[in-house]
């Protein structure tokens, strides 16, 4: 009986009238997590939020705080990976383009702050890749949601890195699992904010890249993807509750290291970006094991 390929819907999202848009989390000058907007350019001053987490009251107050160290925008619940999303990085890999999204997870201490550092495996590090990804965070538990209700259960969306340990990911180290391949320490580097839905009203037009020693290495754009986020969304509620915190990394665009001649693999003292449009720029710094 032949497969019927699910059908492509792709939404934007509703408006509503949070305060803000760009959230961070972050360390005061007396090394205290807070949450507030993203301080203005020129700044360290980030104006406090209500609410306790993202899933709270969006709305300002009058207290402010310095940001002297950026975290990740929220501490995940779950990590969803999404592998072939993008049309172009499907071809790149000679792989066909899925009918069903490629589903994997990543292991939640894998998350890594904006700025710090990403740590090659002891055993097998040569061979670890970059992959820039639109990350969407759910903001309730949902199950059994329709394409047409998916995106009413997000709470914002961020930069993230699917670091990816290619000879762990093939059968050399891994025997073919991608979860052992992308869930090392480190290897989700996640941030450096959160933007609203009110910030992103269509995430499926956006540029996303990844720039590696200050050369573009990955651009595209999420009109590129297979699967919308909101069609993600749905397929992976079906049967199964996704609770609040559910990170869904949507997949990597084209430009990935291994199929390249030669291939470029990340080593110690790289700089690698990833920049979302509306979003911003996610950097963190590679190091080797024996560098801690």
């Amino acid at each position: 009986m032949p497969v019927t390929p699910l059908k492509r819907v792709v939404l934007t999202r509703a408006m509503s009238s949070s305060a803000a848009t760009k959230i961070v989390r972050f360390l005061d000058a007396y090394g205290n997590e807070r949450i507030g907007q993203e301080p203005a350019p020129g700044t360290q001053q980030s104006q406090l939020i209500t609410g306790k987490d993202i899933f709270g009251s969006k709305a300002l107050t009058s207290q402010f705080a310095e940001v002297r160290r950026v975290l990740a925008p929220f501490v995940p619940t779950q990590i969803i990976g999404i592998g072939l999303n993008y049309r172009n990085h499907a071809k790149e890999t000679n792989m066909p383009i899925p009918n069903f999204p490629v589903v994997f997870y990543k292991n939640i201490n894998s998350v890594a702050d904006p700025e710090t550092s990403i740590v090659l495996p002891k055993r097998e590090g040569t061979h670890v890749d970059y992959e820039c990804e639109l990350a969407v965070v759910l903001k309730a538990p949902c199950k059994d949601v329709s394409v047409q209700d998916a995106l009413k259960f997000v709470a914002g969306d961020t930069c993230a890195n699917d670091i990816s340990a290619r000879r762990w990911q093939g059968n050399a180290m891994g025997g073919g699992q991608w979860c052992r391949a992308k869930s090392f320490d480190t290897f989700c580097p996640l941030g450096p904010v959160l933007v609203t839905p009110e910030g992103i009203p269509d995430p499926q037009n956006l540029t996303i890249e990844t720039i590696l020693n200050d050369v573009v290495v990955q651009r595209s754009n999420t009109k590129d993807m297979v699967f919308s986020v909101a069609e993600l969304i749905s397929q992976l509620s079906q049967d199964t509750t996704l609770p609040a915190g559910t990170v869904i990394l949507t997949g990597p665009p084209e430009g990935v290291g291994f199929p390249r001649k030669p291939p470029i693999y990340l080593k110690p003292g790289d700089k690698v970006e990833i920049r979302i449009q509306h979003i911003g720029s996610l950097l963190n710094y590679v190091i080797g094991a024996s560098s801690l």
